[in-house]
């Protein structure tokens, strides 16, 4: 269960990800329960969901449950952010937990350092309604048992899948995209005003000053609940940044929602990524996991994940809102080519344990752990 394509967001890319990647592993055929957030159900969906959950309508959460019961899949998946749900900090989804008689392996897309009473209360009585919690990194698990007080036996950790794809330069790919010999950055993912990118086209205009080839591509359309907000008002101010400081041949940004191989294929033209995202407490991020597993040299900002994954010289750390010290990072790996390389490398190898079929294999195991051995008679499920 979780938000799905068509729908938006970096969670219904995920969700779709691993079902994919679990159902080729396995030989298996997942069933997706699909969350809809308000509007939502006018959307039209694959075959293979097979129930929709209405956010707004706490109804819809005990009806969940009961088809889920009856379904003959052998337990739930459910992929978790608090405001994928109804109630106060989406509590409504333990009518649901609570109802299931199946068991039920939580996966956490947000875990932050310093929870509020309500958040704390909130995760404590779900984990109390679930077999396993699942965080996608080390700093989420450690979080979870010594801040949220949960009980370490509940918890497992099973990194952010990324592409299996091999270590390659990026020529190949620039001459696809017509962009020849430049030195590319890029950003991708669907834009809002967390992910700080005026910091990184202000960073160009220092860039470009030593490096006038350089091209940095902002790609991803803005989010759908930004859009709705606010229409299109903070992609046109980064317009007009560039226009600003004259940086038209220098900065372009590609409105598209990107598909999988699209994205892919953009990284694959990629020197540097760059994260200058805002939020500090940032537990996983996507685009961050796949430019690690592409073998990327990456600057991000200091955020917890990013904190992890570029450990051990995978990766440059810079300064939250601060375009010098992004500038600084990306022309010391501009400067120095062999600084460069050693650094995708350092990061392509520590990719390989995420690709999705290593991710597919954990779930697997993790499952075959939840789902006890058939019996004859009624199965018992213990949440202990």
């Amino acid at each position: 269960m979780g938000s799905f394509p068509p729908r938006e967001c970096g969670i219904a890319t995920f969700t779709k990800d691993v079902v994919d990647s679990f159902d080729r592993a396995f030989g298996t055929k997942s069933e997706i329960i699909a969350i809809d957030e308000p509007g939502g159900n006018v959307r039209s969906y694959a075959p293979e969901i097979v129930a929709r959950l209405q956010e707004d309508d706490r109804g819809s959460y005990g009806d969940i449950a009961h088809i889920v019961n009856a379904h003959p899949a052998e337990m739930l998946n459910i992929q978790h952010e608090y405001g994928l749900f109804g109630g106060e900090l989406g509590g409504w989804l333990i009518d649901t937990l609570k109802l299931v008689q199946k068991p039920i392996a939580l996966t956490l897309h947000t875990i932050l350092p310093e929870p509020s009473e309500a958040m704390l209360r909130v995760t404590r009585e779900l984990a109390e309604n679930v077999n396993c919690l699942v965080a996608l990194s080390q700093t989420g698990r450690s979080l979870l048992e010594n801040v949220y007080g949960i009980d370490p036996a509940l918890l497992r950790v099973i990194h952010h899948g990324v592409p299996d794809v091999p270590f390659r330069s990026t020529d190949s790919a620039k001459a696809e995209f017509g962009i020849g010999q430049r030195s590319v950055i890029s950003t991708f993912g669907l834009i809002s005003r967390g992910k700080g990118l005026e910091f990184a086209i202000d960073a160009m205009r220092e860039v470009v000053r030593h490096h006038p080839e350089a091209l940095y591509l902002i790609l991803g359309e803005t989010h759908p609940v930004v859009r709705r907000r606010e229409g299109e008002s903070y992609r046109e101010s980064l317009q007009a940044m560039v226009v600003q400081y004259g940086l038209q041949n220098n900065v372009k940004l590609i409105d598209k929602y990107l598909d999988f191989d699209e994205l892919v294929s953009y990284l694959a033209a990629t020197d540097i990524y760059l994260t200058p995202y805002l939020n500090p407490t940032q537990i996983v991020s996507g685009t961050l996991a796949y430019a690690v597993g592409c073998g990327k040299a990456i600057v991000s900002t200091s955020y917890l994940y990013a904190q992890e994954v570029l450990a051990r010289n995978r990766g440059f750390l810079c300064e939250f809102r601060n375009a010098e010290s992004i500038a600084q990072n990306l022309r010391a790996l501009l400067d120095d080519s062999g600084l460069r390389r050693s650094t995708e490398r350092r990061a392509y190898r520590f990719g390989r344990q995420m690709t999705w079929p290593h991710v597919a294999d954990a779930y697997g195991r993790l499952f075959d752990e939840l789902v006890p051995p058939v019996r004859a008679g009624l199965q018992l499920v213990s949440r202990a």
